[in-house]
């Protein structure tokens, strides 16, 4: 084993920095990579061309990338407590079986994605006037599902072994092979938005072809050759049973969000358009928050898989000091920014101080969400994750749709006070569980239920 990968000895402070910061920057890379599609085709094809790369489109495609990604997470937590134990084999089968699997999902999702493509597009009452945008670019972007799946998957394992930088190296890799197959394609081919699909399909086949090609170099126990694809059912069990109820609550996010949307649509265009540039200031913020997460999950994931329940508690209690405290400095600097910041995506001060209103209903309650991200990653590394999916759904999801559906709203206040009341509550439910102690002893003996699949 590499030294440098190892999270079960040294400062719990210093080891979860160090592997927070190339995952937040990993994200914003992301965030960047998600939008060029958008820009590109915005300026050099038209509007109905933007709206088919960013609208209903870009909904179906978040729900299945959150899907992935929480999926993912299942091999990562897997993975990790198989390391932090020293399991060689559990590593080798919890790798190959988790590959299997994004194979497989892949192929499911490209083929089914392709043939209900229309009839999403028609559910979602896509207009006639970017239809055919929307169903040429969704169908291209679904042939990359199975490279996509791979990436994730494989970036999860590198980071369940401690490795957060060379997942950012392969995403800035992407980005930029996209962005320069996007001006290629769009602007010197003029293929519309059939290639801004396919600059993002080739991307995608960039990272992934580089994350096998680093997992079949190395001589470490966590290392993948494509020959030795193969799957061990037990395993795999494990890693759908911590993942899927991740990937079903990413689904619950966009689902619930969704029902704003169309709140915050009924308040007009500079309504729409400031909530669209405050949408762009929050997801630094929530990708910031979800690169914490991820470091704490995989300190947790190793430490636990090594019998370290002291760590493991520090390392929890370490992680929501620096979510209070990081969130409280981006909260201020948003407050005490705003105004310039938005002033980046529009001039007009009617749009910017109610994009101001938005800041100010919502900043200051980021730090509540601690609970969520700490404890929910914290607990998902110890395996135990449908109790946090199901309170998540209720606190998060199902609250947010019910607020909308029966609380009629005469204000934008009174549709955005739900993501607040919403935070502290599911926040509150995840604080007494955690205290409650049981989830920890039951985490426990499904550990060596986990380490007894591989003897």
């Amino acid at each position: 084993m590499h030294a440098k990968n190892d999270m079960l000895e040294g400062s719990i402070g210093k080891q979860i920095l160090f592997f927070f910061f190339p995952i937040m920057f990993g994200s914003l890379f992301q965030q960047l990579y998600n939008t060029v599609d958008a820009i590109v085709v915005g300026n050099f094809v038209g509007k109905e061309a933007l709206g088919a790369v960013g609208g209903s489109t870009g909904t179906v495609i978040n729900l299945l990338v959150g899907f992935v990604v929480g999926l993912s997470s299942g091999a990562t937590v897997v993975i990790a407590q198989y390391y932090g134990s020293r399991q060689q084999e559990g590593v080798h089968k919890a790798v190959d079986s988790s590959m299997y699997l994004s194979l497989i999902l892949g192929i499911i999702f490209t083929v089914g994605g392709i043939l209900l493509a229309p009839s999403i597009l028609h559910l979602l009452k896509v207009p006639d006037s970017i239809y055919s945008y929307s169903l040429t670019y969704m169908r291209l972007y679904l042939t990359g599902m199975v490279p996509s799946l791979i990436y994730n998957n494989g970036a999860g394992i590198l980071r369940a072994v401690g490795d957060s930088k060379r997942p950012l190296y392969f995403l800035a890799a992407s980005c930029i092979t996209n962005i320069v197959l996007d001006i290629l394609f769009v602007v010197g081919f003029h293929w519309s938005v059939a290639g801004a699909a396919i600059a993002t399909v080739l991307s995608e086949v960039v990272s992934c072809a580089l994350t096998l090609w680093v997992l079949a170099r190395t001589d470490d126990i966590y290392a993948f050759k494509i020959r030795d694809l193969s799957v061990d059912w037990n395993v795999l069990k494990s890693v759908v049973i911590i993942g899927f109820p991740v990937g079903i609550q990413s689904c619950l996010y966009s689902i619930a969000n969704l029902f704003i949307q169309s709140s915050v649509n009924s308040y007009g265009t500079d309504t729409v358009a400031a909530f669209t540039a405050f949408g762009k200031i929050d997801a630094l913020f929530w990708n910031s928050s979800a690169a914490l997460g991820q470091a704490v999950l995989t300190f947790c994931g190793q430490n636990f898989g090594a019998g370290n329940i002291t760590r493991v508690k520090k390392g929890i209690h370490k992680g929501l000091l620096m979510y209070v405290i990081g969130a409280s400095a981006i909260s201020l600097g948003c407050l005490l920014l705003g105004r310039w910041i938005y002033r980046l995506f529009t001039p007009d001060e009617g749009v910017i101080n109610i994009g101001m209103q938005m800041l100010w209903y919502m900043c200051p309650f980021w730090v509540t969400f601690c609970g969520v991200e700490i404890l929910s990653s914290s607990m998902r590394a110890c395996g135990d994750s449908v109790v946090p999916m199901v309170m998540t759904a209720i606190g998060v999801g199902a609250f947010r749709i019910l607020w909308i559906l029966f609380f009629p709203a005469t204000r934008l206040f009174d549709t955005l006070v739900c993501y607040p009341i919403s935070w502290i509550a599911t926040s509150a439910m995840f604080f007494l569980y955690y205290f409650q102690g049981g989830w920890l002893k039951r985490s426990v003996r499904q550990r060596e239920k986990l380490m007894d699949a591989v003897k």
